[in-house]
């Protein structure tokens, strides 16, 4: 199972070593400064100057601002995936499935609720984004492999993500939403499903 996980990872491609370099400055530039002044307050000209680069780099790799907030989520998701392939119990393997899919949702609740204002922008400048990229493809994978005991895992790992996708678009409308209910909801629903 886990060397399934590694397959469908999505890694990125190869590229020149001062290609790579200069898209690490560019995103960890963005981060710093998504992080100071808000999505709203950081231009692409902004996030060039900060990474030393010149802003037609900047424009030819990621587009757009809404194309710099998705490479984000997609660098931050990779992170949450090395978590889940490598990483130390309940997250990583080494625990028992329904302790492994518990700590994934509350992992990746803690995600949506860290990111929202980037997910937000990623998900009005390019609809669907965040479910087109290949970590989401392998979180239901993940959650369909630990849904063991499941009548169709595959089915439940769909609709455990469908609760929390359906959160999303509520905490993306509303000031104060309660990450902490979703949250709670969330693994209470896989609990009774697979009790």
């Amino acid at each position: 199972m886990a060397e399934e996980l590694h397959r469908i990872a999505n890694r990125p491609p190869q590229e020149r070593a001062d290609a790579a370099r200069n898209r690490q400055r560019v995103l960890t530039a963005a981060a710093g400064l998504f992080a100071e002044h808000g999505v709203d307050g950081v231009t692409m000209d902004a996030v060039a100057q900060a990474a030393g680069v010149g802003k037609g780099t900047v424009f030819r790799r990621f587009g757009d601002k809404s194309g710099l907030v998705v490479a984000l989520l997609d660098e931050r998701e990779r992170e949450l995936q090395e978590a889940v392939l490598s990483g130390p119990p309940p997250l990583g393997p080494e625990a028992p499935d329904k302790e492994r899919m518990l700590a994934f949702l509350g992992a990746y609740v803690d995600y949506l609720a860290e990111h929202l204002e980037l997910i937000r922008l990623s998900e009005t400048a390019a609809p669907g984004a965040r479910y087109r990229i290949g970590a989401y493809h392998f979180w239901h994978r993940h959650l369909a492999i630990h849904c063991t005991g499941a009548a169709d895992p595959d089915h439940l790992a769909h609709a455990l993500l469908a609760v929390v996708d359906a959160d999303l678009n509520a905490a993306l409308r509303e000031a104060g939403y309660s990450w902490e209910r979703l949250r709670a909801g969330v693994c209470e629903l896989a609990e009774r499903v697979l009790a």
